[in-house]
């Protein structure tokens, strides 16, 4: 799930270490670290590796409770890097395979479950919504799939609805049905005409879950399961229909700042006090717990970073559905300044300009748990970074900069560049 970087919810906000095993490229992280061997003979990413490593170390200093990053160049084995600070590690200790909210990227696998549909001559993009879920969403005779897939539809987010606040924070337990939510986001008042503009909603991709619905009859998960995770291997993959189970050991912990360090960025008139429920950690609260599922298929996936990159290179060289549709999916619209002019939107994929190159892919978030999960052209060379916080990068600016610097970083050494100067 994600949001603009206005309000509560922000969609780009931008120690101590926890020992990881030392095995073919991955990085050791007790006290100094060092690269393995075989990763330290290849001039791409061990070449780097250092800086990568530095800049993991910033982040958790700088107040990130913990990030897991994954680099794979396309020559050799992939760098793992885990750092974690020390508080946190009673919870749970973090490794390179945990189990982490993916959040907004799983717009990216509700956009290929469409395409698949469009190759199936199922679905045709170019369909209004009304024709598919009559009388589900206001002019929506004007309002194709297309421009649910790349945000240009105009429908508002329901993330900027209190009861969405609610739901956020914990304070509402009982989930809404798709049908609630999109009756919700479409409740507020459209930003433009459709096809007019662009303005990032999962009000879009709560009415592609139930268009998924409607033409298969079967749930979105089943289709992730059935279409794209399955087929591709991904064991750990999954479109959550719950709050994670407190005795998974591979499900990693996600923290977000107290009600009194949350205040200065919740909207105008909430309660003093207000904040998210869950354990708490000093000035943090463990927010494992709150049940995130109802965001479905604009939001709810469960993933871990080598199941993705497995995804992100099928679905970037072409396996999940004809290359013809992959050029579609590629074409996309300039976003708006508030997400930053370096990035332009497909169907359900984003074209990421960076210092050191070009990346496709997506990022997300929910309470908890920050993701940026990216591919070069071709997919061969893939990225990821996990951040145990996403709340806490907009209350604390010297951790939200270092996440920041963190993927640049990320995908720097995935590129085998320079990692630049901090910004």
């Amino acid at each position: 799930m994600a949001g603009k970087s206005t309000g509560f919810v922000s969609r780009r906000l931008r120690g101590t270490a926890t020992a990881l095993a030392l095995g073919a490229g991955v990085i050791a992280m007790s006290g100094a670290a060092s690269a393995s061997a075989a990763a330290a003979e290849r001039p791409g990413v061990a070449g780097h590796s250092q800086q990568l490593v530095a800049a993991a170390s910033r982040a958790t200093a700088a107040g990130v409770p913990g990030v897991i990053v994954r680099v794979d160049d396309g020559h050799g084995p992939e760098v793992n890097i885990v750092r974690q600070a020390s508080w946190s590690i009673p919870d749970h200790a973090l490794t390179a395979n945990d189990e982490f909210r993916m959040g907004s990227n799983t717009k990216t696998m509700t956009a290929t479950l469409v395409l698949q549909l469009v190759a199936d001559h199922r679905l045709a993009l170019d369909d209004p919504i009304e024709k598919r879920l009559p009388g589900a969403v206001p002019n929506g005779r004007n309002i194709t799939v297309r421009m649910l897939l790349n945000h240009t539809s105009g429908l508002a987010d329901y993330a900027y609805d209190p009861e969405a606040l609610m739901l956020m924070t914990g304070r509402q337990t009982e989930p809404p049905t798709a049908e609630q939510l999109l009756a919700m986001g479409t409740s507020l008042p459209v930003k433009f005409p459709p096809g007019q503009g662009w303005s990032y909603s999962n009000t879009n991709y709560d009415a592609l879950g139930l268009l998924l619905e409607k033409i298969t009859g079967q749930s979105v998960a089943d289709l992730i399961q059935h279409r794209i995770a399955g087929p591709l291997g991904l064991r750990h993959t999954y479109l959550a229909t719950g709050a994670p189970d407190p005795a998974d050991r591979r499900f990693a912990h996600g923290y977000e700042p107290d009600a009194a360090h949350l205040a200065p960025i919740l909207p105008p008139g909430t309660p003093a006090g207000f904040g998210f429920v869950g354990p708490a950690r000093g000035e943090r609260v463990d927010v494992t717990g709150i049940d995130q599922s109802w965001v479905g298929a604009a939001g709810s996936i469960v993933s871990t970073t080598s199941d993705w990159a497995r995804f992100d290179k099928a679905l970037l060289s072409g396996r999940l559905f004809p290359k013809p549709l992959l050029a579609q999916m590629r074409v996309t619209t300039q976003e708006d300044e508030a997400n930053g002019l370096n990035r332009l939107y497909g169907l359900g994929l984003e074209e990421v300009h960076t210092p050191c190159g070009t990346v496709w892919g997506h990022d997300g978030a929910l309470p908890g748990y920050r993701s940026d999960n990216y591919t070069d052209e071709l997919g061969r060379r893939t990225v990821s970074v996990l951040a145990t916080t996403h709340f806490g990068l907009k209350t604390d600016a010297a951790a939200g900069t270092a996440e920041d610097d963190l993927v640049t970083a990320a995908i720097c050494t995935m590129f085998g560049k320079p990692v630049p100067a901090s910004s």
